[in-house]
């Protein structure tokens, strides 16, 4: 994985302004962002120390000076959870891959008690579960087997998603909070591979290093057969299955979305076997 650390410092030193923490600006200097001393100052630390961390040759720093560095850097709380993660992994991430099957019970639940789009998703945004009105939103697709690989490899998605550039952003940050939690699962390794050997902005939105994980968000989008959809979505982490949650799409009673989606589950068969999602087995896709 290389320097993580540094990687994550360098790139979040590139972020903040010189006055957005009370330094003066000089419009001679050559960095985006904050140069490394000025981070060692703001930190209370040696700029030798400082300069160690960046490089890698600095390999336990303690929890005193991480929340330095983070005040210094404005990070906010789940990005600095994710510097805890990067520079302490053995004592703040979780050393194990996440779980892949889905509970019969839960499947049941999507497909017989929720009328709106719901599926489970992996943290590498896997698809492992969906019911028939989610395969009906997505049905655009070429595959239903990943949102990664929808959002950045499918043509269709920037005419789907009415702001791909949020979505597409909002899950490469998704994917970054993750890897902090996750840093052994396979397919999270897989997916960055993959995706930034086949997309040039997934690899730029990778670079950035920022942290989103996804609870809630307003989506609009664009459906083929019914047109303009507002959404709303809400996360549910699935207990007892590590790495999964449970992801419902909803739209305000009585509202144009709301009659678009029913209209969409209506015109759409449901699928008779069906506790994968389109595209068979989701690995084999890959």
């Amino acid at each position: 994985m290389g320097n993580q650390l540094g990687e994550f410092l360098r790139a979040h030193r590139d972020l903040v302004g010189p006055d957005q923490v009370g330094l003066p600006h000089d419009d001679a200097r050559r960095v985006r962002g904050l140069r490394r001393e000025e981070v060692a100052l703001l930190a209370n630390l040696s700029t030798d120390y400082y300069i160690r961390l960046e490089q890698g040759r600095e390999k336990r720093p303690s929890e005193q000076v991480l929340d330095a560095i983070a005040r210094a850097l404005l990070l906010d709380e789940a990005t600095t959870a994710y510097l805890f993660q990067v520079a302490q992994p053995t004592s703040h991430a979780t050393r194990t891959a996440a779980q892949e099957d889905v509970d019969e019970r839960l499947q049941q639940l999507m497909d017989h008690y929720l009328s709106v789009p719901a599926c489970v998703l992996g943290p590498a945004s896997d698809i492992l579960a969906a019911n028939q009105p989610a395969r009906a939103l997505y049905s655009g697709f070429a595959r239903f087997d990943n949102l990664l690989h929808l959002i950045f490899l499918d043509p269709f998605a920037p005419e789907f998603y009415l702001d791909w550039d949020e979505v597409a952003s909002h899950a490469v940050g998704n994917l970054r909070a993750q890897a902090g939690r996750l840093p052994d699962d396979p397919a999270i390794k897989q997916a960055v591979n993959e995706l930034s050997m086949h997309s040039p902005a997934f690899a730029r939105m990778w670079a950035r290093q920022e942290v989103r994980p996804r609870g809630t968000e307003d989506k609009r989008l664009r459906h083929p057969r019914v047109g303009r959809l507002d959404l709303h979505y809400q996360a549910f982490t699935v207990v007892g299955a590590p790495g999964q949650r449970l992801f419902i799409y909803s739209a305000p009673p009585h509202s144009a979305a709301a009659d678009a989606l029913a209209l969409l589950t209506s015109t759409t068969s449901p699928p008779q076997d069906a506790v994968k999602p389109t595209g068979t087995d989701h690995e084999a896709a890959r």
